[in-house]
């Protein structure tokens, strides 16, 4: 084989061999350039006509009062819920269907006692996680009852149960719509942005008015905010299964429910462990929200520790909320790995394969018995291990050492206040300031751009929306802090992500970090947040980047991972470095998990908005919580609506559309 006298492609890059852009390309560039030339033509027309007219403020005319049918409305479910067919016939058979399940669960594991429970975990954990496994589920419930949290972690675990069960149930089969059909899949997109950008806070109060204070209540607010991240990666999983498979299977003749069972499930199962996997964290983050609604158990126990600021109390019930959530997570997605690795074909090793499940069984049984004769069901208070007051005090000596006086670096209070002055102030500012038309132009720009001219219509809209209900500068002053958050949870999820999807080892070490960021409640690290950074909107900012920086880094790094194994080999193969295969191979590859990690950056930060709220974020998250406190199901309701809004201009303007092509070179 001849040598070429080009220069190897270490040096000259991957793309310098690569074919000159076609005509589909070319064509491509040029609706791009028309677009942008049309989009200058309608600014240069539109903006001095709306701004002679209307002037630079959402004009009053055009809002609308909901907060008189929004009243009605409530008065209507309070005057109603103990007689209509809706409520009588259905909707109490289904609070009492939870209600029944719940306490199924609850009473089983009592009946357990804190033997049984301990043991038949650990059993279950090795059975299908490996030993490993096992002793971390040993060790979290021996934790659980030495820090005098057995019988709340019990409550929790119950409901958990039951919440997670529903969430995937339900998430699964949106997933499966929309992942077999590309008309579903538009029609499930913005309700799944409404069930998981829409703030607990919001629809607290209607689910209270529909339930009431209970059980019922704080499941189904769980399953609305649990449920969509399931069905946007089950979705994800079916819609990027390999086409060539797929052929290869319908070439054989296979039906559709064949194709779908055989090859697109199969295919997708890492997508589906990963939805597993952020259902169980959001559910489990939704337990102290829960809470305040009837919901007992450990988030119960960090709301009132919170509310008398005993941060130490707090961790103590805290800490067996990330337990509770490694063991499940690592459990389930082990199982899940297992899950017809070694189907059975044979009488006899499908009852070998029993035996071991019926000896774990009589083993917890076993235990269970010892545990009742030793007259104690649950964790004996006299083992239990106080670490409130050592907490507290070393929260205080950080307040004390690290606010202020720090040499050279300044303290957190400087950095709060940098953060606020250079970059929140700045962004509010020139978003109030910009005028209503303005701003749906740039929106209606954006989306179009980068998508067709239905993502840029549903953008404005959304925008429109929020000017229609008469909150828009306080969306404005929200827009600010969730831009600043989302930027900077993306730079580092990005990057760590990025990291952590070429090292092995970064990523085991990362991963019981990431699980303890996004499964500790908000609450627990709000008052250090709030104590290191004073109240404000930068804590808020903060706040909102601890929670939503997990699920960043997690799918950027599942995304590279996924990354086709013969393209990383041929661009090796080509003498590309590594920084040349990230660039012009992985990042272009991986690229629908890193826009999904855009979406789900974007709806978590808007999550913890309301959170904000509470530690002087103001604008719509304020009005979340004083409508909540207040009952003003208007006031709490538009807030909240404004946000979702908010949630799907900004999904619409960072995902990309794609365009059905028809035609050569379409």
């Amino acid at each position: 084989m001849s040598t070429v006298s080009a220069p190897p492609a270490s040096q000259r890059g991957l793309g310098a061999d690569a074919p000159k852009p076609g005509p589909a390309q070319a064509l491509l560039h040029r609706r791009g350039l028309a677009k942008l030339l049309l989009l200058v033509v309608a600014a240069a027309v539109l903006v001095p006509l709306l701004a002679t007219k209307y002037g630079a403020a959402w004009p009053s005319a055009l809002t609308v009062d909901v907060s008189g049918p929004l009243g009605k409305t409530s008065d209507w479910i309070i005057n109603n819920r103990d007689s209509h067919w809706l409520f009588v016939y259905f909707l109490g058979h289904l609070s009492n269907a939870v209600v029944i399940s719940v306490r199924a669960v609850y009473l089983l594991l009592l009946a357990l006692g804190w033997t049984g429970v301990t043991i038949g975990m650990t059993l279950l954990a090795w059975r299908v996680a490996g030993l490993r496994i096992a002793a971390t589920a040993l060790i979290s419930f021996l934790v659980s009852g030495l820090l005098g949290m057995w019988v709340p972690t019990m409550q929790t675990l119950a409901l958990m149960v039951v919440a997670v069960a529903f969430s995937v149930a339900v998430g699964a089969l949106l997933g499966l719509a929309a992942g077999l059909s590309e008309r579903l899949f538009r029609i499930l997109r913005p309700v799944l942005d409404t069930m998981q950008v829409l703030p607990a806070f919001a629809y607290l109060l209607p689910v209270v008015l529909v339930f009431g204070i209970g059980v019922p209540a704080a499941l189904l607010a769980t399953v609305i905010y649990a449920a969509p991240p399931m069905a946007r990666l089950t979705a994800l999983g079916l819609r990027g299964a390999d086409p060539n498979v797929l052929e290869a299977v319908a070439s054989l003749g296979a039906t559709g429910r064949q194709r779908l069972v055989t090859a697109r499930l199969p295919l997708a199962r890492k997508e589906l462990l990963l939805g597993v996997n952020q259902t169980i964290m959001m559910a489990l983050s939704m337990v102290v929200i829960a809470s305040m609604i009837g919901a007992a158990g450990l988030g119960d126990r960090v709301y009132q520790a919170l509310a008398s600021v005993d941060v130490g109390a707090a961790l103590a019930a805290a800490i067996p909320i990330v337990l509770l959530a490694i063991v499940m997570d690592r459990t389930t997605a082990a199982a899940g790995e297992r899950l017809g690795a070694d189907a059975p074909v044979t009488g006899p090793a499908w009852l070998r394969g029993w035996l071991p499940w019926a000896g774990a069984a009589v083993v917890t049984a076993v235990f269970a018995g010892l545990g009742r004769l030793s007259g104690s069901l649950v964790w004996p208070d006299a083992w239990a291990v106080d670490i409130a007051h050592p907490v507290n005090h070393f929260k205080e000596w950080m307040v004390n050492h690290l606010y202020s006086g720090v040499p050279v670096i300044g303290g957190t209070a400087d950095w709060a206040a940098h953060f606020t002055d250079w970059v929140l102030n700045p962004l509010r500012d020139g978003l109030t300031a910009l005028p209503w038309y303005g701003t749906l132009l740039i929106v209606a720009a954006l989306a179009w751009l980068i998508g067709t001219w239905r993502t840029a219509l549903t953008a404005v809209l959304a925008m429109a929306a929020i000017g229609v209900l008469g909150v828009w500068k306080p969306s404005m002053n929200t827009l600010s802090q969730v831009l600043a958050a989302l930027v900077v949870t993306l730079v580092l999820g990005f990057g760590i992500g990025i990291l952590a999807a070429g090292s092995k080892r970064l990523e085991a070490i990362l991963r019981p970090v990431l699980d303890v960021m996004q499964t500790m409640p908000q609450f627990v690290y709000l008052i250090p947040v709030v104590a290191l950074f004073a109240v404000g909107r930068a804590p808020a900012a903060a706040a909102a980047v601890v929670y939503a920086l997990p699920a960043v880094i997690r799918i950027t790094t599942q995304g590279l991972r996924q990354v086709d194994p013969a393209a990383m080999e041929s661009a090796r193969s080509l003498g590309a470095t590594r920084w040349q295969m990230l660039r012009q191979v992985q990042l272009p590859l991986a690229r629908p998990a890193l826009l999904l990690a855009v979406n789900q950056g974007v709806v978590l930060v808007l999550a913890v908005v309301i959170i904000g709220g509470l530690v002087g974020g103001g604008a719509l998250g304020y009005d979340v919580v004083t409508g909540l406190a207040t009952g003003d199901l208007g006031l709490g309701l538009v807030a909240g609506v404004a946000i979702v809004c908010l949630g799907l201009m900004l999904d619409r303007v960072t995902q990309p559309t794609e365009r059905r092509t028809t035609g050569k070179g379409a």
